[in-house]
């Protein structure tokens, strides 16, 4: 059974920082390529981050691009999101997501084999 599941994510003031964590297993990790996603209420959901199945390739949203690395660490099964300089406008659900290629990097709406149940990102002002 495949399980995806976030960590990390909390209030904090804009300005502030937030590292979450996707630890997947029943998958074998290494062969997707990894992205995360947000949902605002009432908006769609929206592609932040896409990383490659080895991280030499990554893609990011221009919304984020300057304050958010995406990275992974496939000896842990676990992809992260650091995220900086963290607005009122990143406030969200973000989930994570995984799926062959060309998932997320082609577009956004890629369909991916697999998602987390989210973890809340609250930023305040």
């Amino acid at each position: 059974q495949v399980q995806l599941a976030e960590s990390g994510g909390g209030s904090v003031q804009a300005g502030g920082s937030l590292r979450l964590s996707c630890t997947a297993s029943g998958l074998p990790f290494e062969t997707y390529v990894m992205g995360w996603f947000r949902q605002a209420p009432g908006k769609e959901r929206e592609g932040v981050s896409c990383i490659s199945t080895r991280g030499f390739s990554t893609r990011y949203a221009d919304s984020v691009k300057g304050r958010f690395t995406i990275s992974r660490d496939n000896a842990k099964n676990t992809l992260y999101l650091q995220m900086n300089s963290l607005q009122r406008e990143d406030t969200a659900m973000y989930y994570c997501a995984v799926g062959r290629a060309p998932f997320c990097f082609a577009t956004w709406t890629e369909p991916a084999n697999y998602w987390g149940q989210g973890t809340q990102v609250t930023i305040s002002s």
